[in-house]
């Protein structure tokens, strides 16, 4: 019997659900025994070989380049889980949503403290660069998404129990202990 496939990505956010995975601790060897992982940094395949049963991603959309990732990993995942605040609500990345991306480049490269001598004022016009979005967008907003992990990050525990019922075709039934933060 083949294992499930799974493969993961990081989006706008800052890899600490990705760390949350490997929270998991000794936990990842049975992992690795009951999954097969493919496009992920776990194994440091960076494109799809084969179609996946289950897709993980964490941080929000705020550039082309997300937008572009989230939807091959839509096309190429069976079943896709937004993991984190930023996958699910835009997280942290999102608190620029109410400032005009005209703005924040400015901050950034202009006028901000940190900027230094840019007496130039250069902006950075690459065409390799990714177009930065009006805002940051939730993955459910983008791409269909069937499963929802919340916390920032979400626990290691949340994390293991979720990915082996889905991997083992259990129903995914998730005590509350582990989702609430108060």
């Amino acid at each position: 019997m083949s294992k499930p496939i799974i493969a993961t990505a990081s989006l706008a956010g800052c890899f600490g659900c990705h760390m949350s995975i490997l929270d998991i601790d000794d936990r990842i060897l049975q992992l690795i025994e009951l999954v097969e992982f493919n496009k992920s940094p776990i194994d440091d395949i960076k494109t799809f070989t084969k179609q996946c049963d289950i897709g993980i991603i964490e941080g929000g959309c705020c550039n082309s380049e997300n937008v572009h990732v989230l939807k091959d990993f839509r096309k190429n995942c069976k079943i896709l889980i937004s993991l984190g605040e930023c996958a699910i609500m835009g997280g942290l990345p999102a608190m620029r949503n109410g400032i005009p991306v005209k703005e924040c480049i400015e901050e950034a490269y202009l006028d901000g403290p940190t900027v230094g001598e840019n007496k130039e004022r250069i902006l950075p016009n690459d065409e390799e660069l990714p177009i930065i979005l009006d805002k940051v967008y939730p993955l459910h907003e983008i791409v269909k998404i069937d499963y929802y992990l919340p916390g920032c990050p979400p626990r290691a525990d949340l994390i293991w129990k979720a990915v082996v019922a889905l991997a083992t075709g259990d129903e995914l039934n998730i005590p509350y202990e582990l989702v609430k933060f108060d």
